[in-house]
């Protein structure tokens, strides 16, 4: 029995003392907690957040409808959603759903290290899990994000136990979180291929594979079934739900990683690169062999998990683009887990104190860099231009929101706004006196748009995207520009972040 095997793991490590893991632990959670929570509520919700929270206010019969034409993707969060709504509906209440499984991850990630590793790299990891920016940043949005790194990281967490410890409950446990992980994002089927693969071309002599694999063949059997419906929906849909994505560059990837890492610029780029390169030097020479020892097959596994998402979407995109940086958020614990191990490589307490201490300090800068803009996204500021709407509108205007969904944030801050205009009337999208799952659908036709100059005084025009971003008018924009113009002798125009206001009037 070699010294890193998952037998002589097992038993060094099947009665482990929690009591000062679990003070530390605490101790992340509650500085875990403050960082997730505080401010919270300083950023609008951008276009995805206002659309998840109308999603998860429909009827059931448009919320089912929605879910199968279009939004299909994150459907277990839109449930959640839905039952943490009634509690609630302010953006910080709604948001802090979010948080729940962010902190979550921390003891999970610190297992997960325990686990392959020891508990040394287990509570580097967890450290280094609080303070991550990129972490910290899809904690506070209302979508599935944080979620989707939860049950990626309970997976990997129950896989590992299963090969460790074939156990009926490992099993389970590694099926179930499976199947939940592709329901809280589709792209988790990615991480299920990695562990295939990590079985099926990695062979790992020290597993009990006569015993384990025929097991591990009806894990991956069962989870087939149970996300057949979202695969249902992919095969449904097609790439239409996803059809915006832009092919990748270098750059897109160099993003990725960079702020993958914790948002700390070029040096926290670096100091990874050097931990996750202390970690593997040792077995470099070991890693792409066949029959390989325990000890090396959990850096393989770990690089799967990390490199093989990326590279697969990056190869698809020559095709068809679907390379979206968080739709890879799940690949952060595998990031972790091999900065942690290079730095648990320093053996000296005194060296590993200052080293993690410049990794929690870069990630902090990170972090409160986060607070005041973001870095991965050009946030829409819906609040600002919902409120202005309401401020400056008078009874019998009329709205049209140049893309449908557009209405949806729009209608969160008409619901929580403080002052006591009703807002001018919804005419594009409006298909019943309540939501319907065909409002979140399409563009106003030319048809309809011709009518409103001889019916309405005054229109207010919601646009996003290509007016907004300085790209050019797509056609219904062009048509808008051309109609209005010659019919309204009056416009009044405010751009906010990605949006655009107009007002267009005849007196």
């Amino acid at each position: 029995m070699t010294e890193n095997s998952p037998q002589t793991n097992t038993v060094r490590e099947l009665r482990p003392s929690f009591s000062r893991d679990w003070l530390f632990l605490s101790a992340l959670l509650i500085i875990g907690a403050v960082l997730r929570f505080l401010f919270l509520t300083r950023k609008s919700f951008w276009f995805d957040e206002g659309v998840s929270v109308q999603i998860a206010r429909l009827d059931w019969y448009n919320f089912a409808r929605i879910l199968w034409r279009r939004e299909g993707n994150m459907s277990l969060y839109y449930l959640l959603l839905r039952a943490w709504l009634p509690f609630g509906h302010s953006e910080f209440f709604i948001r802090s759903l979010s948080i729940l499984p962010s902190l979550a991850t921390i003891p999970v990630l610190y297992w997960v290290g325990h686990r392959l590793f020891d508990r040394r790299v287990g509570l580097i990891a967890a450290t280094i899990l609080t303070f991550n920016a990129y972490h910290v940043r899809y904690a506070q949005e209302a979508r599935s994000y944080s979620f989707f790194i939860f049950l990626s990281t309970l997976s990997s967490t129950f896989f590992i136990d299963f090969l460790l410890q074939p156990s009926h409950r490992n099993r389970i446990g590694h099926i179930v979180a499976s199947s939940l992980s592709v329901y809280a994002h589709l792209y988790a089927v990615l991480l299920i291929v990695t562990q295939w693969l990590s079985l099926r071309f990695a062979d790992c002599k020290d597993l009990d594979k006569e015993k384990i694999l025929p097991l591990m063949n009806k894990n991956w059997r069962w989870i087939a079934v149970l996300v057949l419906p979202p695969l249902l929906f992919v095969a449904t849909t097609g790439a239409g739900p996803i059809s915006w994505i832009k092919r990748p560059g270098f750059k897109d990837l160099y993003e990725y990683y960079e702020h993958m890492t914790g948002n700390g610029g070029l040096l926290l780029l670096l100091a990874y690169l050097v931990a996750c390169g202390a970690a593997l030097v040792q077995i470099s020479g070991r890693l792409f062999r066949r029959g390989l020892s325990w000890g090396t097959w959990r850096y393989q596994f770990l690089l799967f998990w990390l490199i093989f998402p990326a590279v697969f979407t990056v190869v698809i995109s020559i095709a068809r683009p679907t390379f979206l940086a968080r739709y890879l958020v799940f690949c952060l614990p595998a990031l972790i887990l091999l900065a942690a191990v290079g730095l648990a490589r320093l053996s000296k307490s005194w060296l590993l104190a200052p080293v993690l201490l410049l990794f929690v300090a870069l990630s902090m800068k990170g972090t409160f860099s986060y607070y005041d803009h973001d870095f991965d996204l050009h946030r829409d500021d819906w609040r600002a231009a919902s409120y202005y709407i309401l401020d400056h509108a008078h009874p019998g205007d009329v709205i049209i929101f140049h893309i449908a969904m557009g209405r949806m944030p729009y209608e969160f801050y008409k619901s929580v706004y403080p002052g006591a205009s009703a807002g001018p009337t919804v005419i594009y999208p409006m298909h019943s006196n309540r939501f319907h799952y065909r409002d979140f659908m399409g563009k106003p036709a030319a048809e309809f748009l011709r009518t409103v100059p001889s019916e309405y005084g005054r229109v207010w025009i919601v646009l996003k995207n290509n007016e907004a971003r300085n790209e050019g008018p797509d056609p219904t924009t062009a048509l808008i520009d051309s109609l209005f113009g010659q019919s309204y002798p009056h416009l009044d125009r405010e751009t906010f972040p990605w949006v655009e206001v107009r007002l267009y009037s005849k007196q």
